[in-house]
């Protein structure tokens, strides 16, 4: 199978099973491949051995969050490139507070509590667009 006939690979790391699985079902139909981690421990070493084209980290989560890995994985030689999107329950004021410089890295972000599922798919494709 060529590039262009593969599926688009997404790595999805959010410890709420039940948003996951609704993102996962939502993102399967829409043609893209999802691997699923539950922290970001599991999601780190998951993110770096498949290296997806993209990467949609909760912020917030068990074991290590997702400022965490994404220290972590820009650290990586790849992982520095790979577009992240991040998803939180913080509001728009609370992330720019909270920004510290883990997280300088990722400008993307998706707030949980004002969101649909369109707008996340239309979100993950404009991101991808870019980075071709």
């Amino acid at each position: 199978m060529d590039k262009k006939t593969e599926k688009i690979k997404l790595a999805l790391v959010e410890d709420d099973k039940l948003l996951s699985r609704i993102l996962h079902e939502k993102l399967s139909s829409e043609g893209f491949e999802v691997l699923c981690a539950y922290n970001g421990r599991q999601g780190l070493s998951m993110v770096l051995k498949e290296r997806p084209d993209l990467v949609l980290l909760d912020v917030i989560m068990p074991v290590m969050d997702g400022r965490e890995m994404v220290q972590k994985l820009r650290e990586d030689e790849w992982g520095k490139t790979v577009p992240v999107i991040f998803l939180t329950n913080l509001d728009r004021v609370d992330i720019l507070m909270k920004m510290d410089s883990r997280m300088f890295s990722v400008k993307d972000y998706i707030v949980k509590s004002d969101w649909k599922l369109e707008e996340v798919v239309e979100k993950i494709r404009k991101k991808l667009s870019q980075k071709s």
